[in-house]
């Protein structure tokens, strides 16, 4: 029984020296996710530091007022949203192409300069550019058949 009494001190330094590297690899470990993630989601050197050493100086505390204030989404994500805002943007701007020669023409356009193929047409009351398959101007209310698209013959072939 003494033996084992003299040997407590020995278990208990054992114990203490496993708890003490469980509990600094885990703060370590925390420390590293910290720092991964705010640099994943701020360009800020300074904010990186910072966020860090709050983790590092309150382990708990500061990890959980971290989360509450670290940025909603990371640096690829805004990205991402950026690329898909830019493209919806383009899509809404892009440029009318002609069915038949696949050119860029503008909106306004009747003919297709390139190919002379029949693009849109003018409305009979108002003039306006019409869509072939429009039975109806938007601008004035004329009614008119609906065509389809078909080339021009070029005069100078």
């Amino acid at each position: 029984m003494e033996n084992i009494l003299e040997r407590v001190p020995f278990y208990l330094t054992i114990l203490s020296t496993i708890c003490g590297g469980l509990t600094a690899g885990l703060l370590g470990g925390i420390a590293i996710w910290t720092f991964r993630d705010i640099h994943a989601r701020s360009r800020d050197i300074l904010a990186q530091i910072l966020a860090t050493l709050l983790v590092i100086a309150l382990p708990v505390i500061g990890l959980v007022i971290y989360l509450m204030l670290r940025p909603r989404e990371t640096l690829a994500e805004a990205y991402e949203r950026s690329l898909e805002q830019e493209a919806l943007l383009q899509a809404i701007e892009e440029p009318e192409v002609c069915p038949g020669c696949g050119q860029r023409v503008k909106g306004d356009y009747l003919y297709c300069p390139a190919c002379h193929t029949r693009l849109k047409r003018a409305c009979p009351a108002c003039d306006r550019p019409l869509h072939l398959r429009w039975s109806l101007c938007p601008y004035c209310g004329a009614i008119v058949a609906p065509q389809a698209l078909e080339p021009v013959p070029n005069p100078n072939a």
